[in-house]
């Protein structure tokens, strides 16, 4: 996945057609995500400085990871995760990609923090697989193994900060 994103790394003109995107956002990166249909605007705003919820952090995996959402249709096992996201959570969760909070509980319209994106991206490129990877702490085996493979260059949050569409 790493390697096909850093082949698209193309600049085009996206980012820079949106109406709140300036040089001091990660235009390129949003060139990219919105070439590939992994994150859009909506119209002409991008709205870069707007949390990511933990459910529209499972669309971006979705479209990442070219699920066929459609095949998820009708699930619902967790009860608070909105009508749209449905299918969206579901594919990430029958993947391993995410987990809820509890076996019910997903806490969707919750920002996802940088360690749960970090997480999810990292589970996507094939890291912790099982449980017993991650020691006695999902978090810190998750900022260890990030920075080791500088997945967290540039991000300056902390991660148990919300995580911004920038």
């Amino acid at each position: 996945s790493a390697a096909m994103l850093v082949g698209m790394m193309i600049v085009g003109t996206g980012a820079a057609s949106y109406d709140d995107v300036t040089s001091e956002h990660n235009t390129e990166a949003i060139e990219v995500l919105q070439a590939i249909g992994a994150m859009v605007g909506d119209g002409e705003s991008f709205n870069p400085d707007q949390n990511v919820t933990r459910e529209e952090m499972a669309v971006i995996m979705c479209n990442l990871l070219d699920y066929t959402v459609s095949s998820y249709q009708g699930l619902t096992r967790f009860t608070d995760v909105s009508d749209w996201a449905r299918p969206y959570v579901e594919a990430c969760y029958t993947n391993g990609i995410i987990a809820g909070y509890s076996d019910t509980q997903f806490g969707g319209a919750d920002p996802v923090t940088t360690g749960q994106a970090g997480l999810m991206i990292m589970k996507a490129l094939g890291y912790f697989q099982e449980m017993g990877d991650f020691g006695s702490d999902w978090l810190v085996a998750t900022v260890r193994e990030g920075s080791r493979i500088q997945l967290f260059d540039g991000v300056d949050n902390g991660a148990n900060e919300a995580l911004t569409r920038n």
